[in-house]
């Protein structure tokens, strides 16, 4: 068990925290104040935290994965170090519940924010907790400090296209748009196929900006020419000029990383193009919206700048869509259908037969039961407050209306996911949702780990008393805040890289192998992180999927004791799921090792 304590309390004093504002004139000629640099830990207890080694785990590779995907380049051109990234998250959200209680007239006590913000600094720096991975990169950064694009601090998101074609949406291509928008951003989107219907082409011009909104509204643009069912036209090309977008290897200095150039948006153009002449005057298939969002999603992580990821729903009596990973039948759909988890709206008492004939040759489609989604929060403790839920997250183990996004998370975890809560996207169907339901998602990992030391009955101990101190501080915090309390508090997500930084098995998950095994980790061939591997012994090679990426291995212990996941049964592992089961939403993680 770890001694170590919070170095004592340091701060300012009140008088200098009230400097950071300034006078604004309104339009009724009223003066307010406005808050600037509202909060910033004390340089003193940061920098007592500068020479310690943080606790990366699995033998260097949880370091390479936070240098690689965590670590923003500084005005200087160097990477922060992990010091460094804690701070800018922890200042970005105390910055944030400051503006919050600025704004809405509540109180503010100095001291009392520096000491919470020292205790959440010293728990990240630890592992005792994490953010989710959205927001060790984007939580104060210049994406959230000047751009305000809030969305980034999101893990994932659902839309419909149930609504596509209703006369007062901005057009069929909104929910394409949406998911374009928000892969862009880094977040993860599921989708359904409920839109499936008739389509019409037209055409127009344009000239593609620089920008993430620049590619995002080509999409749209191009999807609602062949769509908008208001213009009986066919048009069969659309003019773009691609001559304002930067070349690749070019810097991103609001989300970071460098441009991929044109070419992908080349790309997905043209294979929208494909896609839609095939459905012309004929019912928008069930494949075509499939093949649209894949299609997005591959454009989006082209050149391993951004990472999204994307699930879709459809009807398992639809053998068109239960089919869409059969590469025999769909042989084209191999060079993106590994884009999206495919998944089937299941009903209780269905016939599981010819689902589960195509689930045993690929591992899918998942079963998502929508009718358990919405009565209950925690199985067996009935509540009906997500009555409104249409789908779930890319890894569905958040249940999520249309349009809302969804944010992973004890006390300093919980009170970061409701922070995000606070903070409006440029979305509003997005915000009237989020305000709504202030979903959250306090999340476990190193499950896998835990059960292997101290067992399942232990595991579900800890969870149902976790559960219910959760839901005391939802009260607490959200008293404090002036906010609703949570519609959900609590997940089990299966967590990406961010479990890696600590040494965790992700989730729920059980590791491929037996206790020695060897992690992946794939890097652009332009990261430095390659040639600092390779003297090192590591083994290098090309990535299958991505050309413009290298993956290096790394040999890893998950563990005495930890069972690999062939040596898990079914059963097992069905177990640990009843064992965990617990709300979801906004999500952090905390390690249970």
């Amino acid at each position: 068990m770890s001694t170590h304590r919070v170095p004592r309390l340091r701060t300012r004093l009140p008088s200098e925290e009230q400097q950071h504002t300034k006078q604004t004139t309104t339009s009724t000629g009223l003066t307010s104040k406005e808050p600037t640099a509202s909060f910033s830990l004390d340089r003193d207890f940061v920098n007592s935290y500068s020479e310690r080694t943080p606790p990366f785990g699995f033998n260097g590779l949880g370091e390479m994965v936070y240098r690689r995907t965590y670590a923003r380049l500084k005005p200087d051109s160097s990477r922060e170090r992990w010091h460094e990234t804690v701070e800018r998250v922890v200042n970005g959200t105390f910055r944030r519940l400051y503006e919050w209680k600025h704004h809405s007239g509540l109180p503010w006590d100095v001291s009392e924010a520096q000491r919470r913000a020292q205790t959440m600094y010293d728990k990240i720096f630890l592992m005792k907790f994490l953010p989710p991975g959205r927001g060790l990169w984007a939580m104060g950064s210049a994406l959230t400090e000047d751009r305000k694009l809030y969305a980034a601090l999101n893990n994932c998101a659902f839309v419909s296209t149930r609504t596509m074609w209703d006369r007062q949406m901005e057009g069929p291509a909104k929910p394409f748009a949406f998911l374009m928008d928000a892969a862009m951003l880094g977040v993860g989107v599921g989708f359904d196929t409920l839109g499936a219907q008739v389509a019409r082409v037209r055409n127009m011009p344009f000239r593609i900006p620089d920008s993430r909104e620049g590619w995002v509204e080509s999409v749209r643009l191009l999807i609602d020419s062949y769509l908008n069912t208001a213009n009986n036209r066919l048009c069969l090309s659309y003019s773009f000029d691609y001559g304002a977008v930067r070349p690749a290897g070019q810097p991103i200095r609001g989300f970071g990383g460098v441009t991929s150039g044109p070419g992908p948006l080349i790309e997905l153009h043209a294979a929208i193009r494909s896609t839609l002449q095939r459905n012309a005057r004929e019912p928008l298939s069930v494949t075509s919206i499939v093949d649209l969002m894949n299609l997005i999603g591959k454009c989006v992580v082209s050149g391993n700048v951004r990472r999204t990821a994307e699930i879709a729903f459809g009807d398992p009596d639809d053998a068109e869509y239960v089919d869409l990973k059969n590469y025999d039948k769909n042989p084209h759909r191999m060079a993106y259908g590994w884009t999206s988890n495919n998944s089937v709206f299941a009903r209780l008492g269905m016939d599981y037969t010819d689902v589960c004939k195509r689930v045993a040759a690929n591992g899918e489609p998942g079963f998502q039961w929508m009718d358990n989604a919405r009565r209950f929060g925690r199985m067996g403790e009935p509540n009906g407050r997500d009555a409104r839920i249409e789908g779930a997250n890319p890894c569905n183990e958040q249940a999520l209306e249309s349009y809302k996004l969804c944010c992973f998370g004890r006390d300093c975890a919980f009170l970061y996911a409701k922070t995000v809560t606070l903070l409006p996207t440029h979305w509003p169907d997005t915000n009237a949702v989020m305000l709504r339901n202030r979903r959250i998602g306090t999340s476990v990992s190193g499950i896998a780990q835990f059960v292997t030391h101290r067992g399942i009955g232990e595991l579900h101990r800890w969870l149902d008393s976790a559960y219910h101190r959760v839901q005391d501080i939802d009260r607490k915090v959200s008293e404090e805040l002036c906010v609703a309390t949570s519609v959900k508090t609590t997940t089990v997500k299966p967590s990406g890289t961010v479990s890696l930084l600590a040494g965790a098995t992700p989730g729920i998950h059980y590791p491929p192998n037996r206790a020695s095994a060897s992690g992946a980790c794939a890097f652009q061939r332009t990261r430095i992180c390659c040639q600092r591997c390779a003297p090192q012994g590591n083994h290098i090679e090309e990535d299958a999927v991505d050309k413009t990426s290298r993956v290096i291995e790394f040999p890893i212990d998950h563990g005495e004791g930890v069972r690999g996941l062939k040596d898990v049964s079914m059963w097992e592992q069905l177990s640990l799921a009843r064992a965990s089961s617990a709300p979801s939403g906004p999500t952090t993680k905390c390690l249970a090792l």
